[in-house]
């Protein structure tokens, strides 16, 4: 039984009782114990554990876990202390020097945003070790869609991220008469100097967020 001691608790019970969502949790357990899949089993929901859903003011969507060995913890574009900040990760700080000048962490561990408020939240939970995509079209995308509707569905106004092609084709969801939908393309270095540096995102959220009434993000991660 999945508990996040949270809100999300209520809002996914029915969600992990799905056909849906027993057939994936069927292939999970026969991938854990047959492969090496990243995050760790325990990780795979903290996202959800560290965001508890009243608590959401941004949610910015990333696609696959990281793959390599020791990377992946369950939030989207973080990585474990000790790990190398990969390149999409090292080019939002870039850009966050850029707009904030803000400078440059010798880590990429995240949980610090998930803290403040900011989901930081995969497309697909998991994936094995050294196969990118490996777990496309396996349920995962079905439940992040669901959770992206949970939070659409609440009053309370959220501000969607959404970089890449992947990502935007959920604005679909999202009810732009309430929240705030922010794109552009993703921070990896194939598409980063196509209109991610430079978006003013990260500035963006801080505005929106002032004019709520809403603490604004500190983006800062500071060096361990």
């Amino acid at each position: 039984m999945i508990t996040f001691n949270n809100e999300w608790d209520r809002i996914l019970e029915d969600e992990f009782k799905k056909d849906y969502y027993l057939k994936l949790r069927e292939f999970l357990k026969k991938e854990y114990y047959t492969q090496t899949i990243f995050p760790d089993m325990y990780d795979i929901f903290n996202a959800f554990k560290y965001t508890d859903y009243k608590d959401v003011k941004v949610l910015i969507l990333g696609q696959d876990p990281y793959h390599d060995d020791g990377q992946a913890h369950g939030l989207a574009f973080s990585v474990q202390p000790g790990i190398k900040t990969p390149p999409s990760l090292l080019n939002m700080y870039k850009e966050l020097k850029e707009e904030m000048g803000l400078y440059i962490p010798n880590n990429g561990y995240l949980k610090s945003w998930a803290d403040q408020g900011i989901m930081l939240l995969n497309t697909a939970l998991t994936v094995r070790a050294h196969q990118a995509n490996s777990h496309r079209n396996m349920g995962w995308e079905i439940f992040t869609d669901n959770v992206i509707k949970y939070l659409n569905d609440r009053q309370d106004p959220i501000i969607f991220v959404l970089w890449g092609a992947n990502a935007r084709r959920k604005k679909d969801f999202i009810d732009q008469t309430r929240h705030y939908v922010l794109e552009a393309p993703h921070p990896s270095p194939l598409s980063a100097h196509r209109g991610f540096f430079g978006c003013g995102h990260f500035l963006k959220i801080n505005e929106i967020l002032e004019n709520l009434g809403k603490d604004k993000i500190d983006w800062q991660i500071r060096d361990i």
